[in-house]
């Protein structure tokens, strides 16, 4: 059976927010009086993007593959989860092409973190900044995300195979 050409993926992570924790998006410190609360980092914009490469390729998740109640993974950087899925994907004979990632935050503003967010995750997938999209949007004060309880992320990339 022939493998496809490409591969699409999607992601979504959600931390809330918590007190004595640095804001950490896209690998980028963000400068904010509260971050976001996980096992790791929780940035939640990594973790996103790595469970859409990994969906991609009908891989397990992050969770799986970096689980909570290992003590190993305490305060991880995330930057190591996305090279851990760059890496899985790579074994399967696939590069990331483009990818394009939606913040929704109600606070703080992130316009100004957009450009050293997508330099750094184009660094770890091994491509062009141009070819990471992305945004941030507020909830409009709706639900807890509107409340600015946390920040969620939605993530979807392309696949390409390189070979057999």
């Amino acid at each position: 059976m022939n493998k496809p050409q490409f591969r699409i993926g999607h992601g979504f992570d959600l931390h809330v927010f918590a007190d004595d924790r640095e804001l950490i998006l896209g690998g980028v410190k963000i400068p904010y009086e509260r971050g976001l609360l996980g096992h790791s980092d929780a940035d939640c914009v990594i973790h996103a993007l790595a469970d859409s490469l990994l969906g991609a390729m009908a891989l397990p998740d992050i969770g799986n593959l970096f689980p909570d109640d290992d003590p190993t993974n305490k305060d991880m950087d995330s930057s190591m989860i996305l090279m851990r899925a760059v890496s899985e994907i790579e074994k399967l004979g696939y590069i990331c092409s483009n990818v394009d990632i939606t913040i929704v935050a109600q606070k703080p503003k992130l316009a100004p973190y957009i450009s050293e967010m997508k330099e750094n995750l184009g660094k770890i997938l091994n491509i062009d900044p141009s070819s990471v999209g992305m945004k941030a949007t507020t909830h409009e004060n709706i639900g807890s995300l509107g409340r600015a309880e946390g920040i969620a992320a939605h993530a979807v990339c392309l696949v390409t195979r390189f070979s057999d």
